[in-house]
């Protein structure tokens, strides 16, 4: 009786060591991506000094990144990080990233909500100039997968984008260039102003 006991209790502790590897595996599976998300939440605070701990930033040339395409936020932080597009303070923090981590802080952002901003004055007609804007950021101007939401950005980072377009000084598309080129600086002045009120 007892030999039939040990042979049991060896096959049981054989069957543990057996399928130890594939628990292992199968924990390690459903935990990972919990962890990696943990750890991009963890490492994306740093966004909340200029972007704001609850999506809106704490100076008005800052862009509210909460809700926004995230292909967009993703092409922004590629071009900081290979240097295609130039500030200081956003190269280094995407440098400190790889180009995976930054599609995952890209969709981190995009996946939480536009914050909620204080009711503003009904918008007037969009301004001369305004419509060749709605093909790629939309009839709402609420963005799409090639274009960032402009709805409810700041008048001024919204000006300052668009100057830096026109001037030149921002290049890291190929249309904006041409098109804010094409208005005058009262008329972007007119759709900036016209946009942070949507």
């Amino acid at each position: 009786m007892s030999s039939r006991r040990e042979e049991v209790r060896v096959a049981t502790a054989r069957l543990r060591l057996s399928i130890a590897p594939i628990v292992f595996a199968i924990a390690t599976a459903v935990t990972l991506p919990a962890y990696a998300a943990d750890d991009i939440a963890s490492r994306a605070e740093v966004c909340a000094g200029c972007h704001g701990q609850d999506g809106k930033p704490v100076a008005a040339d800052t862009p509210i990144i909460w809700g926004q395409q995230g292909s967009y936020l993703y092409k922004e932080l590629h071009d900081y990080h290979s240097g295609a597009r130039s500030n200081a303070t956003m190269a280094s923090i995407a440098q400190s990233f790889s180009l995976d981590d930054l599609r995952s802080v890209a969709d981190y952002f995009a996946a939480k909500s536009w914050p909620a901003a204080p009711k503003k004055a009904a918008a007037t007609a969009a301004p001369q100039g305004a419509a060749m804007c709605e093909a790629c950021h939309g009839q709402n101007f609420e963005g799409g997968a090639p274009a960032p939401r402009l709805a409810g950005l700041s008048y001024e980072y919204l000006i300052g984008a668009m100057n830096a377009f026109a001037d030149g000084t921002r290049t890291n598309n190929l249309d904006m260039p041409g098109f804010m080129k094409a208005l005058t600086k009262s008329q972007r002045e007119a759709i900036a102003h016209y946009l942070s009120a949507l």
